[in-house]
């Protein structure tokens, strides 16, 4: 049986919500049932449960976990997403965190596009 995933609480949606606005060229949709920030068909930046979730290039993974306490996202224990950077609940509300959604993106940007998938017939 799959694990059961909370919701996100509401005042964290609500700043995710002021994140995106930052990023107007980015498409919102849903991934895993949360909202995600997506650029060319690459998730950038999302919520799950009661985090935020951002992806990042190697040095500002590296930098976000060792100097700012991110953890690896794992949506499954022992499973973690490549590339992908568990925010510090700490600043999450800060306005430290901008810089890091500007990063996010921009690697965003780095990536090639993804293929669109063929519509259901």
């Amino acid at each position: 049986m799959p694990p059961k995933f909370e919701k996100s609480p509401p005042a964290l949606v609500r700043r995710f919500d002021q994140l995106a606005e930052l990023v107007p060229e980015a498409t919102r949709r849903p991934m895993f049932g949360y909202p995600s920030c997506v650029l060319d068909g690459n998730m950038f930046m999302s919520l799950f449960q009661d985090k935020l979730v951002l992806r990042l290039g190697a040095d500002d993974r590296e930098a976000l976990m060792t100097k700012h306490g991110g953890e690896p996202f794992e949506p499954m224990p022992g499973r973690a997403m490549k590339d992908y950077v568990v925010v510090p609940a700490g600043m999450v509300n800060s306005k430290r965190l901008e810089p890091w959604v500007a990063r996010s993106l921009e690697f965003a940007r780095s990536l090639p596009a993804k293929a669109k998938k063929a519509g259901k017939r």
